[in-house]
C-alpha cells in the first residue's frame, strides 16, 4: 500500500492522517496540546509541545498502519493560520510562546496604526483589515517586547513564520525556511496583488524583511524530511481554510464552503478577481497552483465549536460535545435564548476586538437545553451575517448552496438550523475531513498518484443535503432577535 500523509496542525490538536491510493482515510492519530491564557484576551501555544505532537502523531499513525517511511509517497501540511512564531535560526528555539490567531493583545497597536492612517494602504495591498487576528502586529509586539529580540532580528539572527513555516524548518533540519501563498496572505505583510512581501508595510510595522520566509505555490516541493524515519518529500502546504476550500473542490467562481471547527470560516471563490469588500470581509488567496493565483472572499467567525467547548469546559453543562444536538432538540421552544459568543471579540463583519460574550432572553426556566440550543444557533446566525455580507459585495444570488465541513457538521440538528436560518441548501460531503483531504490531494497529485483537478472535482461525493423548512415569519423574527443581541454587545 502506498500512502499520502496529511499533517493537520490545528488550534487545539495535531493529527497525522494516512490516505490510501483511492484518497480514502486509512489511518489517523491525534494528540491535543495545551491552550495557554496568560491574561484576558491573550492566547498562546508552546511550540515545543506542538513539535512533540507532530513527531508523536507521525510516528503513531505509521505504527497503527504497520507502515514505514518508504510506504509514504509524499506529505501535505495544513495548519492553523496567523499563529505567529519567531525563532533563533542558530538554535532553532522560539524566543516566546507562539501567539495564537485568537489573541487580541495587539488591539491597541492596530488602533494606533489606524489612527495614523495606514489601514487603507494595508487593506488595498493585503486584502486584510487592521486587526489583532493577523500575524503582522504579533511580530511587531514580539520584537518590541521580548528583551533583545529587535537587535537580534536586525542582525539577521531571527526567523519569523506561521506554524507551517516553523514545522517545515524543523522537519527539514533547518534547511527550508518557506511558506505557501495562502499562509503568507494571512500575515498582513504580503502583497497579494503583486505576490511578494511588501516593503512599505514591513517598514510601517518595523519588521526586518530578512526574517520572512520564501513564498511558494501550494503545490511546490518544500523539501524532504526524515521525520518518518526515511526521506519523504513535502509536496503541499495550505492554510487550513484554504485547504478545506480545495478539499471541497470549490474550483469554480461562485462556489462557496464553510468550515466549522474552533471558529467558522466561509470562503467564496472569486477566481482571478480580488474583490475589495465594502462589508468588512477579507480578500485573500484561495490557492496558488503553478504560479497562478485564485482569490477568495472570506468571512471569519472566531467562535463556533469553541462555544460548545465553553459549555463543556467553562460551564460544565455537558461532558461531551455530542450531547448538544439532543439537548438543543429538547429545548423549550417558547424560550428564544440568544448567545453572542464574543469571547475573544467579534470577527466578520463586525471586527470589534472589544466586544465580549453575552446571553440574552434567559428566564428562570432556562437550563442546559436552552443554552445548548443557543450555542448551536449562534453558529448559524454568525454564518448568516457572513453570507449576507458576501451577497452585498458580490451577487444577491450567492450562497444558494453552501458546502460545509468540520466537526460541527456531524450534527444534523445544527446543519438543519443552518439551512433554515440561511434559507439555503446546505451540502455535507461524505468526507468531513476536507482540510486534510485538500492537502493530501495536492501532494498526491503532485506525486503522480492522485487524479488531476477536474477528476478530483467530479468525484466530490455528497453525504446529505439539508433544505430549509423554517417559515419566513419565524426566520425574520429570530434574525431580528439576533441583531438586537449583537447590538447589545457593541456597547462595552
Amino acid at each position: 500500500m502506498t500512502y499520502i500523509m496529511a499533517i493537520d496542525q490545528g488550534t487545539t490538536s495535531t493529527r497525522a492522517i494516512l490516505f490510501d491510493e483511492n484518497m480514502r482515510i486509512a489511518h489517523s492519530d491525534q494528540q491535543e496540546f495545551d491552550q495557554i491564557f496568560p491574561q484576558s484576551g491573550w492566547v498562546e501555544h508552546d511550540v515545543e509541545q506542538i513539535w512533540a505532537t507532530i513527531k508523536s502523531t507521525c510516528e503513531g499513525v505509521l505504527k497503527i498502519a504497520n507502515a514505514k517511511a518508504k510506504d509514504v509517497a509524499a506529505i501535505g501540511i495544513t495548519n492553523q493560520r496567523e499563529t505567529t512564531v519567531i525563532w533563533d535560526k542558530t538554535t532553532g528555539k522560539a524566543i516566546h510562546n507562539a501567539i495564537v490567531w485568537q489573541d487580541r493583545r495587539t488591539a491597541a497597536v492596530c488602533e494606533e496604526l489606524r489612527t495614523e492612517g495606514h489601514e487603507a494602504l494595508i487593506t488595498h495591498k493585503t486584502g486584510l483589515l487592521l486587526d489583532p487576528y493577523f500575524s503582522g502586529t504579533k511580530v511587531k509586539w514580539l520584537l518590541d517586547t521580548v528583551p533583545g529580540a529587535r537587535a537580534k532580528a536586525e542582525a539577521g539572527e531571527l526567523l519569523f513564520g506561521t506554524i507551517d513555516s516553523f514545522m517545515m524548518w524543523r522537519m527539514t533540519g533547518g534547511r527550508v525556511h518557506a511558506t505557501d501563498a495562502t499562509n503568507a496572505a494571512r500575515t498582513l505583510l504580503y502583497n497579494i496583488r503583486d505576490g511578494h512581501w511588501d516593503a512599505d508595510i514591513c517598514k510601517i510595522l518595523d519588521i526586518p524583511m530578512t526574517m520572512l520566509p520564501d513564498v511558494r505555490d501550494c503545490d511546490a516541493h518544500f523539501g524532504d524530511t526524515d521525520i518518518l524515519g526515511g526521506s519523504t518529500p513535502i509536496l503541499a502546504v495550505a492554510g487550513d481554510q484554504q485547504a478545506a476550500t480545495i478539499g471541497q473542490a470549490c474550483f469554480e467562481v461562485g462556489m462557496m464552503k464553510s468550515t466549522y471547527g474552533t471558529g467558522c470560516f466561509a470562503l467564496l471563490n472569486t477566481g482571478d478577481k480580488l474583490i475589495e469588500s465594502q462589508n468588512k470581509l477579507l480578500g485573500t488567496i484561495a490557492y496558488q497552483f503553478g504560479g497562478k493565483v485564485t482569490y477568495a472572499l472570506e468571512g471569519s467567525i472566531f467562535v463556533a465549536g469553541a462555544a460548545v467547548q465553553w459549555l463543556r469546559d467553562g460551564m460544565g453543562i455537558i461532558t461531551d460535545a455530542a450531547e448538544t444536538g439532543e439537548l438543543a432538540a429538547n429545548a423549550d421552544p417558547t424560550q428564544d435564548v440568544i448567545l453572542v459568543p464574543a469571547f475573544t471579540g467579534l470577527g466578520a463583519p463586525y471586527w470589534n476586538a472589544e466586544s465580549r460574550g453575552a446571553v440574552f432572553g434567559m428566564t428562570r426556566n432556562t437550563g442546559p437545553a436552552e443554552l445548548a440550543r443557543a450555542a448551536l444557533e449562534s453558529v448559524g446566525y454568525q454564518t448568516y451575517d457572513l453570507i449576507r455580507a458576501m451577497r452585498a459585495d458580490g451577487d444577491e444570488k450567492l450562497g444558494s448552496v453552501l458546502r460545509v465541513d468540520g466537526g460541527m457538521t456531524a450534527s444534523n440538528w445544527s446543519m438543519q438550523f443552518l439551512a433554515d436560518i440561511l434559507n439555503a441548501r446546505v451540502d455535507r460531503p461524505t468526507i468531513l475531513e476536507t482540510t486534510a483531504l485538500g492537502v493530501a490531494w495536492v501532494a498526491g497529485s503532485k506525486a503522480g498518484i492522485y487524479p488531476d483537478q477536474a477528476e478530483f472535482a467530479a468525484n466530490w461525493a455528497l453525504d446529505q443535503s439539508f433544505e430549509p423548512t423554517m417559515d419566513p415569519e419565524t426566520r425574520i423574527q429570530k434574525l431580528a432577535h439576533w441583531e438586537r443581541a449583537i447590538a447589545g454587545t457593541q456597547v462595552f
